[in-house]
């Protein structure tokens, strides 16, 4: 396992970290936990010198954190980094803050390292704000309820901005990075503002939820050019540990095997581990992902608001996706995810969207067609 500065936190991090939010079920009727197998997967991978390992309150409802804290016993708490993140969408009030920390220290039955505002927007750093948020973790921080405040990221860049620059206190900042990914959300322009602010840096869907590690044959063909003897999981891995300004690269794995592979990768990579030909390859490979977008939506969200309140640009991408990843089962789980009320069967074809498209796509029909294709 390679080990790598992480921000300003004290303590070199491994390349790989344990996302505890796709942990082995046992079933997929139920969605329950198999927590005998979740516990040594989380003490395997300790073993194999992974030493920070991610929760949330949301992950499998609880089960994640409970699991977690089953796992960490003995020596084992005292290898290990651990980071769980505050539900920002359920916090109405300060004494939220509280109650929701006091029941995830309850589940863990440990401290926690880190603890990180999940989902923050601008929005949401807003209101939360408002709230007294940073004042409340300064407490928490002084009477050691937890030991370092972050936060993960779901906005705009311009967003991502002035979080990080509007308070002094943050040591992590969690994004959603992979070479699909350079431009939306924080992006690349989010990862070197925070390496240069000081601040660890974890990547969340570095594979984007595992759809880049079942390549269509069309990207197979180009990774084989490479003559390497890479899967197209470890390629898109590498192609993040390759950057220095990367800390920790979190993978949400739910099998044992998974987990081997993953760390034997994280063993051959570190800073500057890809050839210009390997750059110039993953470049290309991202080209041909594009190239098989059914619909060449931008996402400048002109569109919208839609009458109906349908998520049209994300609803695209879902459709784009769909047509690029082999795996369906990913996307159709992230369009169950949205409302009922946000979801393409509820157009009602008034045409608004496309007057306002400056791409002058055929929103109507490919709404239509792209639930057909998600709802499963």
């Amino acid at each position: 396992m390679h080990y790598r500065t992480f921000g300003q936190m004290g303590f070199d991090v491994s390349a790989l970290g344990f996302g505890l939010m796709r942990l082995p079920l046992l079933d997929e009727q139920s969605k329950q936990v198999d927590e005998d197998r979740a516990v040594a997967m989380i003490r395997r991978a300790i073993e194999l010198g992974v030493n920070y390992l991610d929760t949330a309150w949301v992950y499998h409802d609880g089960a994640s954190e409970r699991a977690l804290g089953k796992a960490l016993t003995g020596e084992l708490r005292a290898k290990v980094r651990i980071a769980t993140k505050l539900p920002t969408w359920e916090i109405k009030s300060r004494d939220d803050l509280d109650r929701y920390l006091d029941a995830q220290l309850e589940r863990l039955g440990t401290n926690i390292d880190v603890y990180l505002v999940h989902c923050l927007s601008g929005a949401f750093w807003d209101s939360l704000r408002r709230l007294g948020l940073l004042e409340w973790a300064e407490r928490a921080m002084a009477r050691g309820r937890f030991g370092r405040f972050g936060f993960s990221f779901h906005d705009h860049y311009p967003a991502f901005e002035r979080i990080v620059n509007e308070y002094d206190g943050w040591s992590l900042a969690q994004i959603q990075y992979n070479f699909m990914d350079q431009e939306n959300q924080a992006g690349r322009r989010g990862l070197e503002l925070a390496a240069q602010r000081g601040l660890a840096v974890s990547i969340m869907e570095p594979l984007r939820g595992g759809a880049l590690a079942t390549a269509p044959e069309a990207v197979e063909r180009l990774w084989a050019t490479s003559g390497q003897q890479r899967s197209a999981a470890e390629w898109g891995l590498r192609w993040l540990w390759d950057q220095p300004q990367v800390g920790v690269v979190l993978s949400g794995m739910s099998t044992m095997e998974q987990l081997e592979e993953n760390v034997a990768s994280a063993g051959r990579a570190a800073p500057g581990c890809l050839s210009q030909a390997d750059q110039e390859l993953v470049a290309q490979v991202a080209a041909a992902y594009r190239e098989l977008y059914p619909v060449h939506c931008t996402g400048c969200r002109y569109c919208l608001p839609c009458p109906n309140g349908v998520e049209i640009p994300r609803i695209l991408k879902l459709f784009n996706e769909a047509s690029q990843y082999r795996d369906l089962g990913v996307v159709r789980y992230f369009y169950k995810k949205l409302d009922e009320r946000e979801r393409a069967d509820r157009c009602e074809r008034c045409g608004k969207c496309e007057e306002r498209c400056p791409q002058k796509l055929p929103i109507m029909d490919t709404l239509a067609a792209a639930h057909e294709k998600l709802k499963g």
